[in-house]
């Protein structure tokens, strides 16, 4: 039984609206979800499983207003029979529990292939898609259940543990449009490089990943160009010797590092040598750096544009900021109190985010500018804005595309300058850690 079958007489989506749908989210992405995890709706309930979905969507995009409200905006208030009603507020929160984090999961990934990779070789370099990758830390409500899924850190003498649970999150990221691609997620104590491990497989092939030297492991190196054809990595070197092998160019070498036994005990597949490429610079005022790369080809991959390219890596740290300054607004601790709402609400964050973005670079296309020249702020701001003025006439989810579509000419206005090439400061700690006890003590972790 398809999904649209059954949730006749319980649904707005109608065929006349899922063509303009499409434009964004297919609804067959949705009924895919939904089936593939086990939780289609079959019985006629006043919130069925794919409105919960745009709930939860909701519950991202427009972050300082109550579920019942969200739920306003989006009209989700389901008929019963000839007079439509509104719901309890009880009744949000079992439909978000009946739909689990795994159909979220599923439309994240699904719609992330088709709208990140499209993004990443449409603004690619030298015929490669361009992908950056780091992690981040969220701070999640202070539960019992999140405190023993999610831990935090563990405080010492002179400085207190954090104050909530804590998930670690390590994302890829289409680095020209911040299109999250793939993203892994798990308990505070488990490392950026081990979330890692498993990003590396999904990078599609023509590709190039760029990383600081966090991880620069010989292991995920390896395993990065071996995994499939034409990909590469760029990362900010360790301090590991290798041997000088041919001269490609002013400050620009062919290398060759020695895998040891103690790189082999983690990685059995590892050859003896690893061949790479090593590019040396030094900007005023800083220190020198030396770039890896597994791009050999010196008159293909000028060293020049790769010290530029390098750069765009913080394109993910802009990413981030984005989704935690300004979509978050700031509160970084997410709403839901147990672990499975937890891993819902964030795939509902990584999905809206990249929906705003989607719009963003169709505003940048017909504006004839990169993304990145697209304000997030003002877009977002509009996006909510606009949702806030239809709530006098509820729309339905599947007219939200139609309006996002009236939107993209105003979005075509918030064009940002051009970025500066060069930075003239200094990284340094804006913010420096109060020197006050904290008012209260934290009670222990749980095991």
């Amino acid at each position: 039984m398809r999904l649209e079958q059954a949730l006749v007489g319980t649904s707005y989506f109608v065929p006349e609206q899922s063509e303009r749908f499409r434009q964004h989210i297919d609804p067959v992405w949705v009924e895919e979800a939904l089936c593939a995890t086990g939780f289609a709706s079959l019985r006629r309930r006043r919130l069925p499983a794919d409105q919960v979905v745009w709930l939860v969507l909701g519950m991202a995009l427009m972050r300082n207003e109550s579920i019942q409200r969200v739920a306003t905006l989006l009209g989700l208030a389901m008929p019963s029979g000839t007079q439509s009603k509104s719901l309890a507020p009880s009744a949000f929160t079992q439909a978000r529990q009946r739909l689990g984090d795994e159909p979220m999961a599923y439309l994240f990934t699904t719609t992330s292939k088709e709208w990140a990779t499209r993004s990443a070789r449409t603004n690619a370099w030298r015929g490669l898609a361009l992908y950056a990758v780091d992690g981040t830390t969220l701070r999640v409500p202070d539960s019992k259940e999140n405190w023993a899924a999610f831990g935090g850190q563990i405080g010492n003498g002179s400085r207190a543990g954090s104050a909530y649970p804590t998930m670690r999150v390590v994302a890829l990221m289409a680095a020209r449009a911040h299109l999250i691609a793939e993203v892994e997620f798990g308990p505070y104590k488990t490392g950026e490089i081990t979330l890692a491990a498993d990003l590396w497989a999904k990078l599609p092939e023509n590709s190039l990943v760029i990383g600081d030297r966090n991880f620069g492991t010989i292991r995920d190196l390896y395993r990065v160009t071996s995994g499939a054809r034409c990909r590469h990595w760029l990362i900010r070197a360790k301090q590991q010797r290798f041997r000088f092998v041919k001269c490609l160019g002013r400050n620009d070498d062919l290398v060759e590092l020695t895998v040891t036994r103690a790189m082999r005990v983690n990685g059995p597949e590892l050859p003896p040598t690893m061949t790479m490429r090593a590019l040396r610079y030094q900007r005023p005022g800083f220190k020198p750096v030396v770039l890896l790369t597994s791009l050999l080809d010196a008159k293909r991959y000028p060293a020049a544009e790769l010290i530029g390219l390098y750069h765009e890596r913080w394109e993910i740290e802009l990413g981030y900021d984005e989704i935690k300054t300004h979509l978050l607004a700031r509160e970084e601790a997410i709403r839901s109190r147990t672990p499975e709402g937890v891993r819902q609400e964030l795939w509902g964050i990584l999905l809206a985010y990249n929906l705003v973005r989607v719009e963003m670079e169709r505003a940048a296309n017909e504006a004839g500018v990169e993304p990145r020249r697209i304000s997030f702020v003002n877009a977002l701001s509009l996006i909510r804005n606009a949702w806030i003025v239809w709530s006098t006439e509820p729309v339905a989810p599947g007219r939200i595309p139609e309006h996002l579509l009236d939107l993209r000419r105003h979005l075509g206005l918030l064009l940002l300058p051009e970025r500066r090439t060069e930075r003239r400061y200094q990284r340094v700690v804006k913010i420096k850690m109060s020197n006050y006890d904290k008012k209260w003590v934290r009670r222990s972790v749980p095991n």
